[in-house]
């Protein structure tokens, strides 16, 4: 049995791993047997929410920023449905912008959870149940109300209809869910689930409006070109379907007054342009098409910004360091195919990617090797597994890759400064021979069948053929028969829900706390679930995440997380690519933002805001469209 985690939670409508606060904010009263009923304005996975009930506005924002103005951005590749929540289709991003939670997490703390739809929970010490006391002055963008009704029909459906992992994990969760009135709802749980992360959970639910699903005749398992309406600061306003889309500030947000809201959603409008590649982009970026990029490529960062209009200082350049777990980004092993169950051959490919020249030559020297699913944090796995650590993974012994109990953690290999390594070569040569891929007459590794050792890369991003090229040119001095097919990026989605794919990219990085999103990815259960793209199955790692999602205190869930980092490690089902411990951002100076930003986000699209006065300069200079 596990829970929901807040990465896979953005997209499944569910919060953060957050969970009960262990002391009351606001009271307490009895329940009918005398159980201690705690009512607050917040909950925390461990402890007490880091904000009071009085709080007047996030510690990290302007709250006088002033409103106005428009954010524009770019995607790629475009887009052909408004919901995410099915696997048909590619959705934009914005999708759920006009959606909120009945609670929600802040940017600096990420295991508390506020009231944002909710006044206040209250729940027994047992965490049976809680209920959500709803603000009454909430509502849609149309001017409905929203009730608990609503909330209860969200839940219901993505109960119901919603991914299948999530199905399965809400199910085992929540054993029902009561309307009490108009404004007042009710969840019960399961008995045997475990309880730390279980109100938390259903608090970070997406709300949809009832009225618009049954007036819309929706299908939540289908793709859509009818945007959700909300009850969120942003409502949809016009789109170019699938090459733009804009939502605009709703005048008459119901929440703009909440001390959770102040200094925040500031933009008149939130703009979205989808652009075929990533040169196109950029060159529509220079010409003052859209005006805040967020800038992925070193190559672009370092040597291309000395167009016009940066020159003229019309655009600036700004790094802000980054706090956050990274993301974890790697070449995905498809552990289906029989080709990649030996271990040897893919720690043998994962050798013959040369980081170290990629990052002189390709990247500027601005990348750090991710070297861990927990990459720039204090949580991953280091040297040899502590003594807390052994007792969690020696029950799990004939389970473990080996060395995981007496080696260090694995480490991504090292290599020279030319694109071939000689040493890792030799070493990837020795492994596949083991595993008993020999070369033939031709330089190409053969089976004992006879059948080539073939590597198919999928990808639809021509930005990253510079970096992948050379991955592969490395792969077939080897004798692999290596190569990258690129896709459009519908077909890329079709062929990765079907797992039709050798190796891909992804992102596997983890949140603070263990719970059902560490499943989801990692887990035997989801093995055959888009969010576990290489298909991971192993007991060992099973164990680990129910301990992980049971783990009552911080320090508890450090020592799961080194364990399974270390583990994960261990079994070499991907090739680690690199992250920035900086943001790398360029935009029009029209662009403000406090001095003092949270941890977990720069929070450009949440409390930045557009300084009029430069806005207008820049249009009276025709440095804008």
């Amino acid at each position: 049995m596990r829970l929901i985690s807040p990465v896979i939670g953005l997209i499944l409508g569910l919060g953060s791993a957050a969970a009960l606060a262990q002391e009351p904010e606001q009271g307490t009263a009895s329940g009918p047997n005398d159980e201690r009923i705690v009512k607050s304005h917040g909950i925390s996975l461990f402890g007490e929410p880091k904000l009071p009930a009085d709080f007047t506005h996030l510690p990290y924002v302007n709250p006088n920023a002033p409103k106005g103005g428009e954010l524009s951005q770019h995607g790629i590749g475009g887009f052909d449905s408004y919901n995410p929540f099915t696997f048909r289709g590619r959705a934009t991003a914005p999708s759920i912008l006009m959606l909120e939670r009945v609670m929600e997490s802040t940017l600096d703390d990420p295991l508390s959870q506020y009231c944002l739809l909710c006044e206040t929970l209250e729940y027994p010490e047992s965490r049976d149940w809680v209920i959500f006391n709803l603000r009454p002055e909430a509502k849609f963008s149309d001017g409905t109300p929203l009730t608990a009704e609503d909330v209860k029909f969200s839940f219901e459906l993505l109960r119901d209809y919603g991914f299948s992992s999530y199905r399965q994990a809400i199910q085992q969760m929540v054993e029902g869910v009561e309307v009490l009135d108009d404004h007042r709802i009710k969840f019960t749980f399961q008995p045997d689930f475990p309880r730390r992360d279980v109100i938390g959970q259903v608090g970070g639910q997406i709300v949809f409006s009832r009225k618009d699903f049954e007036e819309n005749d929706r299908d939540i398992e289908q793709p859509s070109n009818k945007p959700f309406i909300g009850s969120g600061p942003y409502m949809f306003d016009s789109d170019d379907f699938g090459k733009s889309v804009t939502l605009a500030r709703n005048p008459d947000y119901w929440g703009k007054d909440l001390p959770i809201n102040q200094g925040r959603h500031n933009y008149d409008r939130l703009r979205f342009e989808y652009f075929g590649d990533y040169d196109a982009a950029f060159e529509a970026f220079k010409a003052g098409v859209y005006t805040f990029r967020n800038e992925v490529s070193e190559q672009h960062w370092a040597s291309r910004y000395d167009f016009p209009g940066f020159q003229q200082g019309y655009v600036v350049k700004e790094e802000i360091p980054d706090g956050n777990i990274a993301s974890g980004d790697a070449w995905v092993f498809n552990l289906r195919r029989e080709k990649f169950q030996d271990p040897r051959v893919r720690e043998a490919i994962g050798l013959m990617f040369n980081f170290e020249w990629s990052n002189q030559a390709l990247f500027y020297e601005m990348n750090s090797r991710v070297d861990s699913f927990w990459p720039n944090s204090d949580l991953k796995a280091t040297g040899l597994p502590s003594e807390a650590e052994l007792a969690l993974l020696e029950p799990l012994a004939e389970d473990l890759p080996p060395g995981v109990l007496t080696e260090e953690a694995v480490m991504p290999p090292v290599s020279g400064d030319r694109q071939l390594d000689r040493r890792n070569l030799r070493k990837a040569a020795a492994l596949l021979e083991e595993a008993g891929w020999v070369t033939g007459d031709d330089g190409m590794r053969r089976n004992a069948e006879g059948k080539k050792l073939e590597v198919r890369f999928l990808d639809f991003n021509q930005s990253f053929d510079r970096i992948t090229n050379p991955f592969v040119q490395n792969l077939q001095a080897l004798g692999v028969d290596a190569s990258l097919e690129r896709v459009d990026p519908s077909e890329m989605e079709t062929r990765k829900r079907a797992h039709d794919f050798d190796i891909v990219r992804d992102a596997l990085g983890n949140s603070y706390a263990i719970g059902g999103g560490t499943g989801q990815v990692f887990s035997s259960e989801d093995a055959d679930d888009v969010f576990n793209p290489m298909g991971l199955a192993n007991p060992a790692v099973d164990a680990l995440i129910e301990i992980g999602s049971n783990a009552q205190t911080e320090e508890e869930t450090r020592v799961v997380i080194s364990a399974l980092d270390r583990v994960l490690r261990a079994l070499r089902f991907w090739v680690p690519q690199w992250y920035k411990t900086n943001y790398t951002f360029a935009y029009y100076d029209m662009y403000e933002h406090p001095k003092d930003l949270p941890l977990l986000s720069a929070g450009v699209t949440d409390f930045w805001w557009v300084n009029p006065e430069k806005e207008a300069a820049l249009r009276e200079a025709g440095a804008l469209r």
